[in-house]
């Protein structure tokens, strides 16, 4: 078995060198939603001296909320705001001697492409268009992941080990409480679920197809760091290895089938 350990760095939090040194692929915040130029190079030279993915973490330009509230833009400004913030981090990560390799949006884009066609369908042509190359990350079952697969981009399928799920497959809202998982052991055993089953159980109880390729921590939570220890340790007693979606790619790993089906209830 193996997966792709991702987190949201960058972003100001207190564990992200910590972290580094345990996940395989990192997302890294261009600037819009939180972080600063320090906190975005510190983050991408403990990228490369963990020898880990780097991958761009765009969003909505609102710091004030986290970018996880969402912001009507045009197609114009959502195209500028997107490319800006690629062309932002790349020019950092090229200075550290690094590779740009994948593309995860944060909160509300990231949410809102899973579910909206159009959405997707431009995020997808601003990223193509900025290196067709680069490995779109995305909600498993999600619009975004079948509008890359269509633009004939490599995909990612996501899965969370902090967040809670809803009956259809996306993540429960921020705004329930319940949204964020608290207990790591429950964090492990979702994950675990997650890797060995191809599913999770849901808020309702209702357990759900979700195939993933790579499994996130976020790394603004209290919990972030312990959440990956416990991770760490718990996959590799369960014989999973770690590997980054550059690595992935490299080594032409088959998906697994029906990855980027909407997720059904078993």
């Amino acid at each position: 078995m193996q997966i792709d350990l991702n987190a949201d760095l960058g972003e100001g939090g207190d564990f992200d060198q910590q972290l580094l040194e345990l996940v395989s692929s990192a997302n890294i915040s261009c600037g819009a939603h939180a972080g600063s130029t320090k906190t975005m190079v510190a983050a991408i030279q403990g990228a490369r001296a963990n020898n880990v993915t780097i991958g761009a973490h765009p969003s909505y330009p609102d710091r004030e909320n986290f970018g996880r509230l969402a912001v009507r833009l045009s197609s114009l400004q959502l195209r500028e705001s997107v490319y800006s913030q690629l062309a932002a981090l790349q020019l950092l990560v090229q200075a550290e001697g690094m590779e740009l390799t994948q593309v995860k949006p944060h909160g509300a884009l990231y949410n809102q492409a899973a579910v909206d066609v159009e959405l997707a369908e431009q995020l997808v042509s601003v990223i193509k268009d900025f290196d067709a190359r680069l490995i779109i990350v995305g909600l498993a079952g999600s619009q975004l992941l079948t509008a890359a697969s269509n633009a004939a981009m490599d995909t990612r399928a996501e899965a969370f080990a902090d967040r809670a799920y809803a009956s259809d497959g996306t993540l429960l809202p921020r705004t329930d409480p319940r949204a964020l998982i608290q207990d790591p052991q429950q964090a492990v055993e979702q994950t675990l679920a997650l890797i060995k089953t191809g599913s999770v159980t849901a808020i309702n109880g209702s357990v759900i197809k979700v195939c993933a390729d790579t499994i996130c921590i976020h790394g603004d939570t209290p919990q972030a760091l312990v959440f990956a220890q416990q991770l760490r340790q718990a996959l590799s007693n369960a014989g999973v290895s770690i590997s980054s979606a550059r690595s992935q790619k490299i080594a032409a790993k088959p998906k697994m089938e029906n990855s980027n089906d909407l997720p059904t209830t078993l």
